[in-house]
């Protein structure tokens, strides 16, 4: 008798990508792209974890209602190349934050990013329906800095020298997209 394949689920789609619900069975693959160096770098992360943090923390994310958690896969392929989330989100203000992490190089300055943040900007403001999405980039990340500008974030403000890394402290720069702002660029 043939196996069959189970094709992992798509919870939103794009053109050359999917999102994905990240589950226990992805544990072991998260917990490895923890240790990328240049990802590191990019998000800001000090700390380092043990496979047993990471089953928890993603044992949680299951059953958490204020941010949502996905792999980011080609459609392609389904290969993962990295993760986004909408986090901190409150229903009240309707405000959440955003993240993302291409984790290879490889498959950075592809548009992968781009492609995966409007499909989780599209969600957040038209099915969870926020008013706002915030995000926090590091100065050293002129990149991801142009390309968050080019989707329609705005410059808030700055915290100076909010991460101490790699012996230099960095500022955070804070930006914002506003619902009525992502329908006049997006929603026709």
């Amino acid at each position: 008798m043939e196996q069959k394949t189970i094709r992992p689920a798509r919870f939103l789609e794009g053109k050359r990508l999917y999102l994905k619900p990240i589950s226990l069975e992805d544990s072991r693959d998260y917990y490895e792209k923890l240790f990328n160096l240049e990802s590191r770098r990019l998000t800001g992360l000090q700390r380092s974890y043990t496979k047993e943090q990471i089953d928890k923390y993603l044992e949680g994310k299951v059953h958490e209602t204020s941010s949502l958690l996905y792999l980011i896969a080609l459609k392609e392929s389904d290969e993962v190349v990295g993760d986004i989330a909408l986090q901190d989100i409150d229903s009240f203000n309707r405000s959440a934050n955003i993240r993302i992490a291409i984790d290879n190089s490889s498959h950075q300055g592809k548009g992968y990013g781009s492609e995966a943040m409007l499909l989780l900007l599209d969600y957040g403001f038209g099915i969870v329906n926020l008013h706002r999405i915030e995000l926090n980039v590091f100065s050293y990340n002129e990149r991801a800095k142009h390309v968050y500008e080019k989707l329609g974030f705005k410059v808030e403000g700055v915290q100076r020298d909010a991460l101490y890394y790699n012996h230099s402290y960095h500022d955070s720069i804070l930006m914002s997209l506003l619902e009525h702002e992502y329908r006049e660029k997006y929603v026709k």
